[in-house]
């Protein structure tokens, strides 16, 4: 219990766009470890992300951005182990040095191999000077290939989860990112077993499906029938 006269701490405040797997992962990590926050919602389709107020907090334009009172972290990786470092409870990565060179392998396959070439951008770019047709058959491909790597790193170490039965951060790369090929890409998962029970296990986690696309206030309302 708080002692008489204590101030509260200062709710955390999140940029972020509903549809961002990179924001989704910050989300996970915050609902896991308790933390509150303020959601500030930037619409990348509306180019919001290059306006001269969001450039001032992230020059290059990209969510997510978590400010921390006077504290301000852009990019997922940063603001994950940022977290981890400032609000140790219910950490991120493992005792163990073997899983923990896993989960970083897992979650770089994920933002170094995979998600960069399925952005809002390189989409953009791709069906502008080629066309919309490749431009499915270009994120499906690449999709595949990281998703095979992953199964091929994961299969002497996961248990419940990636690397155990225990919630990693390579859960937090992993699962924004299925999602995101089930859902936007329509991506056959038949072909990555493992993957596709780690999915099944994540949604079951109250943090994790509080953080995909569907939950967040910025979300386009479904109609309803």
């Amino acid at each position: 219990m708080a002692s008489c006269g204590a101030e509260e701490p200062k709710k955390l405040k999140l940029y972020s766009y509903f549809r961002s797997s990179c924001s989704c992962r910050v989300r996970i990590a915050l609902n896991l470890k308790g933390l509150k926050y303020e959601y500030k919602a930037v619409n990348l389709l509306k180019g919001e992300q290059s306006s001269p107020e969001f450039l001032k907090i992230n020059p290059i334009g990209y969510v997510p951005v978590l400010v921390d009172e006077d504290i301000v972290v852009a990019d997922s990786f940063a603001i994950l182990l940022y977290l981890e470092e400032k609000y140790p409870q219910h950490p991120l990565l493992p005792c163990d040095l073997q899983k923990r060179a896993i989960n970083y392998q897992a979650a770089n396959i994920v933002s170094s191999s995979i998600q960069p070439l399925q952005n809002l951008d390189v989409l953009k770019y791709i069906e502008e000077k080629v066309s919309s047709d490749e431009k499915l058959v270009w994120v499906k491909y690449h999709i595949g290939k990281g998703f095979a790597a992953l199964e091929k790193l994961l299969k002497d170490y996961a248990g419940k989860y990636a690397t155990g039965d225990e919630v990693f951060l390579a859960d937090l790369f992993l699962a924004p990112q299925i999602h995101g090929a089930i859902k936007r890409f329509n991506v056959d998962m038949a072909q990555f077993p493992l993957l596709s029970r780690l999915n099944e296990a994540y949604n079951e986690l109250p943090a994790f499906l509080d953080a995909m696309p569907e939950k967040q206030p910025d979300a386009p309302v479904v109609a309803m029938s």
